[in-house]
């Protein structure tokens, strides 16, 4: 495509995105169904100028009154992913001198909103509970995600995936931390593999295939994992569990779980349940009330350990929502503990960096359930026999995994056991 088609097409896509009336994912592919003759490279030069967009928004905003033409076409021409020379095709003569000044800019010569491209609300909270780290982070979340797959432990093993992968041509390494995990270079295309068709890999975080580990289902177990979504933690418990025992995947939305199946015929695993539930309360969480061996409750929460993925929450998110989800979390570790049988063990798990969403969750339920014993996830992790992450507070009873620092989404678990 030529140079001026492909920019003109990221100005529009942007425009559609930056209304933030709907996830920036789903809109890119709606998009992309819309204009089906683009090929890979174009999209991906336009998915990739559009998340660059969305991680420096503020930066590129700072810089776009400087230039000419429509402000998504500004954006566009600052965030464009592809060789400078190959975007200067496109560019009139006054437009390719100002990108050049852009491009000269020392980020040392920003203010501070302008470096780390976060609103006020979500900035000051972060830069209190990571000090000195706190730019490290930055840095992190201005980057592309890796891409992590987890290996079907009921199936397959890492390192004879790991060479099937090599022989075409994709390379990979053993994740540090999951036994169980592969990092990849690039983004190949998975779904045409016979290791994706056969089940043997499914894309997963490194941190969330640790969420799992630390639950710690074994075989014959009865364990629900209360809030399933598609399904990745589920697919890792019911390979841990050898395909043994009863797993349970709930969720209020039976178009999450609809994503899992696919995903469960690929697995091989005959021991998943999954099953839509009304809210927290529902009867079918009430039937198994004191049963339950393990229980995983990844809750519904901001989800601001994904922005290198989906640097759009940062700005669709408001404070309020945060409060409101708080409520809701503790809500359902009311419920969720009360599946369990005395010995049982629950674990709490959020995809968020805030501490009112993690800790602070974790703390409140301790005080208000005497009979759940919290567990130390230290002590978790090395019954998984998973290296220290080094993400542990100072009393080892949380996990707290970041991107800057494990090259994993962010993540926070704790866990209890029932007396």
């Amino acid at each position: 495509m030529h140079p001026k088609a492909l920019l003109e097409a990221a100005a529009e896509l942007l425009a559609q995105v930056l209304k933030f009336d709907h996830p920036a994912d789903s809109v890119v592919s709606r998009y992309f169904r819309e204009h089906r003759s683009l090929g890979p490279r174009e999209r991906a030069t336009l998915a990739e100028t559009t998340y660059e967009v969305l991680r420096r928004k503020l930066f590129y905003e700072h810089l776009a009154p400087s230039g000419t033409g429509a402000k998504e076409r500004r954006l566009a021409i600052l965030g464009f992913a592809a060789p400078r020379d190959f975007l200067k095709g496109a560019l009139t003569e006054q437009e390719k001198r100002w990108v050049d000044e852009c491009d000269a800019i020392d980020a040392k010569d920003l203010l501070d909103r302008h470096r780390h491209n976060l609103p006020d609300w979500l900035a000051q909270p972060l830069k209190e509970q990571l000090q000195g780290e706190f730019w490290p982070l930055v840095e992190a979340l201005n980057q592309p995600a890796p891409l992590d797959l987890r290996v079907n432990a009921l199936t397959d093993k890492r390192e004879d995936v790991r060479r099937e992968l090599q022989l075409k041509g994709i390379e990979c390494e053993p994740t540090p931390y999951s036994p169980w995990g592969l990092r990849l270079e690039g983004k190949p295309a998975l779904t045409r593999l016979d290791a994706f068709a056969r089940g043997a890999i499914e894309v997963q975080d490194e941190g969330s295939q640790l969420l799992a580990l630390i639950t710690d289902a074994r075989r014959g177990q009865m364990v629900v994992d209360f809030c399933a979504g598609a399904g990745g933690k589920t697919l890792a418990l019911g390979a841990a569990m050898r395909n043994t025992g009863r797993l349970y995947a709930f969720d209020v939305s039976a178009h999450r779980l609809d994503a899992l199946k696919p995903r469960l015929a690929r697995s091989k695993l005959s021991n998943v349940h999954p099953a839509a539930i009304a809210h927290e309360r529902d009867e079918r969480v009430k039937r198994l009330a004191g049963k339950i061996d393990r229980v995983i409750v990844d809750a519904p929460c901001s989800g601001l350990g994904t922005l290198r993925r989906n640097p759009d929450l940062k700005w669709r998110l408001q404070p309020k929502a945060v409060e409101e989800l708080q409520a809701k979390q503790l809500a359902i570790l009311e419920s969720a503990s009360r599946l369990l049988k005395p010995g049982g063990q629950l674990v709490y798990a959020t995809c968020s960096v805030l501490r009112q969403e993690n800790e602070g969750i974790a703390e409140a339920f301790t005080l208000t359930h005497p009979q759940m014993k919290t567990v130390p996830v230290a002590e978790l992790l090395g019954q998984a026999k998973v290296p220290d992450p080094g993400g542990l507070t100072t009393d080892g009873l949380f996990l707290r995994l970041w991107p800057h620092r494990h090259s994993t989404d962010g993540f926070f678990a704790a866990a209890w056991r029932r007396t």
